[in-house]
């Protein structure tokens, strides 16, 4: 991102930025000195962040490839999907099938700005604007269903997004009402910050966010478990990011070691 060229609409460049913090902790070039400082506060306190944010990454490859792969799954919807990185959603799909539709949605010009720039030249994907709070708008949008054909099974990501939501937006019930607007054989595949051990570097990393875009909320097992009622848990459930489908990635081996757990994740089918 070019500190002195022309920003987009929307872009506040004196705030630290969600979206931007991850692109950091990621080892991307898309960020400002704001987000940087805001990334390098976390690090201080929580400094197994950046390693985590790379693990949360390679959760969602695995799960792609996994849905792509053995549940030939065809439409992927991705919700927050933050900015660009290498090993996209519509990368990682298309190595199964390149016809695989992939539909990017934010609420973020800055991950909406760069996500059409640099995906412009992708086939069978788009990028449109939207907030994971209204997800029946999001699927009426026209450019989304000139893409997706909700007569088939589609895949719904909402990767590190939904502690994004405060518990006043109801995530749970954010998560119910998507699930019951999607065809039979669908998934959900979410990640989720939580604080089961080291609990206070975990909270005062997330305390940084506060001065952020968006806040974050660290939510216990339970309520992350609760965001998959109604759907068929797919193995090995819900667990921490290294334990899901390891053997898809060969990169993992012995990354997890040492890593408190601070984040959960799974993906559930609509039965």
């Amino acid at each position: 991102m070019a500190e002195d060229g022309p920003l987009p609409s929307g872009i506040d460049v004196h705030v630290p930025n969600a979206a931007r913090m991850y692109n950091y902790f990621l080892g991307g070039k898309d960020n400002f000195p704001v987000d940087r400082e805001a990334a390098e506060f976390v690090l201080a306190v929580a400094p197994e962040a950046r390693e985590l944010a790379i693990q949360n990454r390679s959760f969602l490859r695995r799960a792609v490839r996994h849905l792509a792969e053995d549940a030939g799954i065809r439409q992927f919807v991705d919700i927050g999907t933050g900015l660009p990185t290498q090993g996209n959603v519509h990368e990682v799909a298309g190595e199964i099938d390149p016809g695989t539709r992939v539909a990017y949605v934010d609420n973020d010009p800055v991950v909406l700005a760069h996500a059409r720039a640099l995906l412009s030249n992708a086939t069978n994907t788009i990028t449109i604007p939207g907030d994971l709070r209204e997800p029946e708008s999001i699927f009426d949008t026209p450019e989304l269903l000139s893409l997706i054909d909700f007569a088939e099974p589609v895949a719904v990501l909402l990767v590190a997004v939904l502690h994004f939501l405060p518990d006043s937006a109801k995530p749970a019930e954010v998560v119910a009402r998507l699930r019951d607007t999607l065809p039979p054989g669908s998934y959900v595949v979410l990640s989720h910050v939580t604080a089961e051990d080291r609990v206070t570097p975990a909270r005062q990393g997330a305390a940084v966010y506060e001065r952020a875009s968006s806040s974050v909320t660290l939510r216990e097992r339970a309520e992350i478990c609760g965001f998959f009622e109604g759907f068929e848990l797919v193995d090995p459930g819900v667990v921490r990011l290294d334990e899901w489908r390891p053997d898809l990635d060969a990169s993992l081996a012995n990354r997890g070691l040492d890593l408190p757990t601070w984040f959960l994740c799974g993906a559930g089918r609509v039965p």
